[in-house]
Parts: C-alpha cells; structure tokens; sequence
C-alpha cells in the first residue's frame, strides 16, 4: 500500500470516528467497506494506533474509540491518570515486574496510556485481555512504579 492511500485510509477513519459510536475494530472494517476501501481488523488496529485513538467511555456507558484534538490532549500524568482511574482495579509486583488488572478487553487501552506517557523507570508493557505486564527497570523496580501507578489511579 502507498503512502498516499495509507494516509486516505487514516483520514476516512479519522471521519468515520467523528460521525459514528464505533466500540470494535471490526465495526470500523465494516465502515470502510461500505466506503469501498478494504482493510484487515489487523491494518485497522495499526491505524488506530498510529492515529492515537483511545477508547473513552460514552453518554450510556458504552466504550468507543476517539482521537483526541491535539489542542485537547491532557499532558502526560493527567492523560495517564484519567485512564488509570477509569480502567486500573489492581496494581501487585514482583522485582522488576507490575502487574496490572483490568475490565476484561481493557488492559491494551492502560498499556497504550503507559507506552504513550514514558514513565521513568519503565521498559515498556505486555497487555492481555485484562491483565498487563508492567517491565521496569532495576534501577527503579516494580515497588516505585506500582506505588506511583496505584497513587495515578487513585488507589
């Protein structure tokens, strides 16, 4: 796929999220389609993500993806502390290791606020489906980074 016809793509899934309530990667497949443009669950994902699409909670209770207005977009801690709060049940630790739980199918939404927010001491993340993995490093430990997770969340 061309540059050109990767960025359309983005850009009509960009709109796609403006105009519609859309809570699966699959909903968004089936959008595209409609509009003629054939992409995989899996190109969609890595859009998504590209994009910096989130998942935030709608009138009702339902989940659905959004892409924050760069103008709007909390700074780091309070980006990460929203969706802690929002998403983070439990916060344990093992040496180098936090280990986060979720909702079920929420654990990727916290994995992708840490990866984006770079907080010091971590090496990066490993989500299931709702439970994350938390890698720090030695120097800092899984204790100061659970401790300052558990403090975000408000927990």
């Amino acid at each position: 796929m061309t540059r050109s016809a990767k960025a359309q793509r983005q850009h009509r899934i960009a709109k796609l999220l403006e105009h519609h309530r859309l809570g699966s990667q699959g909903e968004v497949v089936e959008l595209l389609a409609a509009d003629g443009v054939v992409a995989t669950q899996a190109t969609v994902s890595r859009d998504l993500e590209e994009l910096g699409a989130v998942k935030v909670r709608a009138p009702g209770g339902e989940t659905v993806y959004a892409i924050p207005q760069f103008e709007e977009r909390p700074a780091s801690d309070d980006h990460l502390r929203r969706v802690l709060g929002e998403w983070l049940n439990e916060v344990a630790h093992s040496g180098n290791i936090v280990v986060l739980r979720t909702p079920p199918g929420s654990a990727h939404v916290v994995g992708s606020a840490l990866d984006r927010a770079s907080v010091p001491g971590v090496l990066g993340t490993v989500a299931g489906d709702d439970t994350l993995f938390v890698v720090c490093t030695e120097k800092v430990g899984g204790v100061a980074v659970a401790k300052k997770l558990s403090a975000l969340a408000g927990l």
